[in-house]
């Protein structure tokens, strides 16, 4: 067990609100994957869980990390003491009409992001997202400095009217600003603050060889393309810094790269980013230009 999953799964446990701070890598998805599973099944011993009624909300600023989040609670789910439970995903990517047809299906965990969940709680005459929440056990907003960043502030603030209050919030953050402090103010009641300064635990490979190169401007395009021929990489991942970069890049190198698929993602691919990614991982002798997001 990481710090930041010692410190909060006993607080969460015990019925407290709680704000971390912990960097990326610190185990902190267990940290509230496993309290909300365990709150969970001791409720549906009491009685079983309705169909109609979602009790765990786990709010992402990205469609990616909303997946990655819940593929860790599928893992579960899949125990015979958790299979009763069922989980959806709410983001961007497909239509709304979708995700009003999983939610009628019925979902007790739903994993999401907040324009999706947002939009969600406003269709109230063909769903009613608001009833369902009434029976709401746990609210967690993940990376939380990463939402404000994202410009989500007002969009929570509206996800936070709907919810009961008699409830249970965990709040994660890698930073602490004076947004920040605002929203577990207006999301969290006397919440228990715990910072985990521990490094990430994410460790570097020992074979990890890192180069890098400093050439002129004008010689970088020839320098990237000897690169990549030279190297005869089955995968590849190149970050650039701004969208416009990799769209640039994306056109340009196809045109002298033509035995490599090049594949583009970054954050204002709203639709496509998903079936990127699913090609590039199904491809070989390719590489992906990309910005930060696919590292988030």
């Amino acid at each position: 067990m990481t710090p930041i999953q010692a410190a909060v799964i006993p607080l969460v446990l015990s019925c407290k609100d709680v704000a971390a701070e912990a960097v990326t890598g610190s185990g902190k998805t267990l940290a509230f994957v496993v309290p909300m599973l365990e709150m969970l099944l001791k409720k549906s011993k009491e009685a079983p869980l309705r169909r109609d009624f979602v009790y765990a909300v786990i709010i992402s600023p990205t469609r990616e990390l909303a997946t990655q989040i819940s593929k860790v609670i599928e893992q579960f789910l899949q125990e015979p003491d958790l299979n009763h439970m069922t989980l959806a995903v709410l983001v961007g990517g497909r239509s709304v009409d979708a995700d009003m047809e999983t939610l009628h299906r019925g979902a007790h965990i739903v994993v999401c992001t907040p324009g999706r969940f947002s939009d969600l709680l406003a269709e109230r005459k063909q769903l009613n997202l608001p009833g369902r929440l009434k029976e709401l056990e746990f609210l967690v907003l993940d990376e939380a400095d990463r939402l404000l960043d994202l410009g989500f502030s007002a969009t929570l603030t509206t996800i936070l009217q709907y919810l009961p209050r008699q409830r249970r919030t965990g709040l994660f953050s890698a930073t602490q600003t004076k947004e920040l402090q605002d929203l577990v103010r207006a999301g969290l009641r006397n919440p228990v603050v715990v910072s985990v300064k521990e490094k990430s635990t994410i460790s570097t490979p020992v074979l990890l060889e890192n180069y890098y190169v400093i050439v002129e401007p004008q010689d970088k395009f020839l320098f990237l393309l000897n690169f990549i021929r030279n190297r005869r990489m089955v995968k590849g991942l190149f970050f650039l810094p701004t969208c416009a970069c990799v769209d640039y890049w994306a056109d340009v190198l196809p045109v002298f790269l033509t035995d490599i698929k090049v594949f583009a993602i970054h954050g204002k691919m709203k639709q496509k980013r998903t079936r990127v990614l699913e090609k590039f991982r199904e491809a070989e002798n390719t590489i992906l230009l990309c910005t930060d997001l696919l590292a988030r």
